[in-house]
């Protein structure tokens, strides 16, 4: 058993870095279980996985001038005893420094792509560039409607507004406010939209055409409460509306009476 058992514990620990560096990469909205193809999900851990191993040996030799021993390593990964043997008293030597190597290669695994990935939405370079197909998190299309990261302007907006038809008691009542946050279940659907300064009217009070300001807002009441929770389920239907304060400074003109009612 133990010539069998021992290969596989040692391929698992040589795997894992690429597995800890892909889950922290990727965005996704689904927590409960990824749906990728095995083959893609094997494939971007295996090239994670070489990057990282790459990367820290070149270190270890230059900095520490530590090299790979292959031969041990076959040895390990054999099925006789006898190279097994020899290969674990090898190992045994040099215990703490490849201790040292593996935790490190693991730490390292889970902060560099955290690190990459915050870069990438902080200077949102999956959203136009060169390289952005690739950088793109393509398991994650709740997020570039939520949060205006697609946003043609060069930057994400500074408020996004929310308007969503809910049935209630039979009768359609659009709710409009400024989404705050949204959460999803585990299986990666919408779950829930957090809203604040919300608003509601029913339907059938809808804008006319010469209606002034004062009398489009008079259509609309107040919700008392600092936030207002929509479940996505109950949204007959859901408009997203970016808005960007300076451009709206700017088209707003300087004297209120010279607004066209």
């Amino acid at each position: 058993m133990m010539n069998v058992a021992l290969p596989a514990f040692i391929i698992f620990l040589l795997l894992l870095p690429g597995f800890i560096a892909r889950s922290r990469f990727k965005r996704a909205e689904r927590v409960s279980f990824d749906y990728s193809p095995f083959g893609q999900i094997v494939t971007e851990a295996v090239l994670w996985d070489c990057i990282f191993h790459s990367v820290w040996l070149l270190l270890s030799a230059v900095l520490f001038g530590r090299v790979l021993q292959p031969l041990l390593l076959l040895e390990l990964l054999s099925s006789d005893p006898a190279s097994q043997s020899r290969a674990i008293n090898g190992i045994a030597l040099e215990f703490y420094w490849i201790g040292f190597y593996f935790l490190s290669l693991y730490g390292g695994a889970w902060l560099v792509p955290t690190v990459f990935r915050l870069l990438i939405i902080r200077f949102r370079l999956d959203g136009t560039g060169r390289f952005s197909p690739w950088l793109r998190f393509n398991q994650a299309p709740w997020y570039y409607l939520l949060t205006g990261a697609d946003s043609e302007e060069g930057r994400p907006p500074d408020l996004i507004a929310v308007s969503a038809i809910v049935d209630v008691a039979g009768q359609a009542v659009l709710f409009t406010g400024l989404l705050t946050d949204y959460v999803f279940d585990v299986d990666g659907v919408l779950d829930r939209l957090i809203l604040q300064q919300v608003m509601r009217r029913p339907l059938v009070a809808d804008k006319e055409n010469d209606a002034t300001v004062e009398q489009d807002l008079a259509r609309f009441y107040g919700v008392d409460g600092n936030y207002f929770v929509l479940r996505y389920s109950e949204a007959i239907t859901l408009n997203i509306e970016y808005i960007k304060l300076a451009k709206l400074a700017a088209e707003t003109p300087a004297d209120d009476s010279a607004r066209p009612g």
